[in-house]
């Protein structure tokens, strides 16, 4: 795969950054001293907004200050992320954001108001698996079975999606089997879920937790996850791997940032605190396992040397799918 130099580059400023030129002059041992923001780029009730609470709630806890979650949806992730990366990077600012707006929409749009190396990256939080689910109305149970009712009513079947690499999936799907289908844009896992369940948009390619529920009542009929294995919410659901899809497709994520140039000690509290929280066995299993979240916990390092490689697969995605920024 060939590699873009401006693009290496940059992401090697930042695996610089968390090497150590951000500094030590944070105070971690009073760090919090006041509230903390926790700005995020979904909107409420999805699966990101809960388990930002959740953890919220756990770092209140441990610091004895309020964790404040501030929803900024919209704008494809941008409006989140614009608000992180213009928040001073004094720690009282902390962020929680979707690998579609802090990595993807660098190749969607000509100019945005930040870059990669406006964020201090601190973790991988977890892979979100997702599932392909259809309202059951459409009485569907595969993803043949899909191809087939879209070719007989044709440009009317519409369908949500969180990001760019379920998109890239659709429009494949719609190449291979000659097949129509049409994105509709959403703010959130919320309003996703209700689309679904309206029939207005009956088909997602999304986080599967707060669908789990209406596939067991019977009211949405799952075809696919995207995880390595099957799904504990899902485990009569196949792999894509296993339908015969290719496997080139990054995974969805949530990714735990702050604004550029945060300090180093303010860092390494912050990375410390939450990574104990998510290897708390009640936590682990109520806010993730049970809602089919795949933890990762990476350190700071690792996770700036895995964007440098997402960025690229990104990057080639895009060119396949023929997008042009916009």
């Amino acid at each position: 795969m060939k590699t873009n130099n401006r693009h290496v580059k940059a992401c090697g400023v930042v695996v610089a950054a968390l090497l150590g030129v951000n500094g030590s002059n944070g105070d971690a041992q009073t760090y919090p001293s006041r509230p903390v923001k926790a700005v995020t780029d979904v909107g409420t009730g999805g699966t990101y907004d809960i388990f930002v609470r959740a953890l919220g709630e756990e770092l209140r806890k441990k610091w004895g200050q309020a964790i404040v979650v501030e929803p900024h949806p919209g704008g494809n992730a941008v409006i989140g992320n614009r608000m992180c990366a213009t928040s001073p990077p004094d720690g009282y600012t902390l962020c929680f954001l979707s690998n579609q707006g802090m990595v993807t929409n660098e190749f969607l749009y000509k100019k945005l108001p930040y870059a990669l190396t406006s964020f201090t990256p601190i973790m991988n939080l977890f892979f979100n698996t997702q599932v392909i689910v259809v309202n059951a109305s459409l009485n569907v149970r595969s993803l043949e079975e899909l191809a087939t009712l879209a070719k007989a009513k044709p440009g009317t079947l519409n369908y949500v999606v969180p990001g760019t690499f379920q998109r890239v999936f659709f429009d494949r799907f719609n190449k291979r089997y000659g097949t129509d289908l049409v994105a509709i844009p959403f703010k959130g896992g919320g309003d996703a879920l209700n689309g679904v369940l309206s029939g207005v948009t009956p088909i997602a390619f999304i986080g599967g937790a707060n669908f789990a529920p209406y596939v067991r009542e019977g009211k949405m009929v799952a075809l696919a996850v995207d995880s390595v294995a099957r799904s504990p919410l899902f485990p009569e659901t196949p792999t894509l791997t296993e339908l015969g899809y290719p496997d080139n497709l990054p995974r969805t994520y949530l990714a735990f940032a702050a604004p550029a140039r945060m300090p180093n000690d303010i860092i390494g509290k912050v990375h410390h605190d939450v990574a104990a929280i998510m290897s708390e066995p009640a936590f682990r299993k109520r806010h993730l396992l049970d809602r089919g979240l795949e933890p990762v916990v990476d350190t700071p390092e690792q996770f700036a040397r895995s964007l440098e490689i997402e960025r690229r697969l990104i990057r080639d995605l895009v060119q396949e799918a023929g997008i042009q920024p916009r």
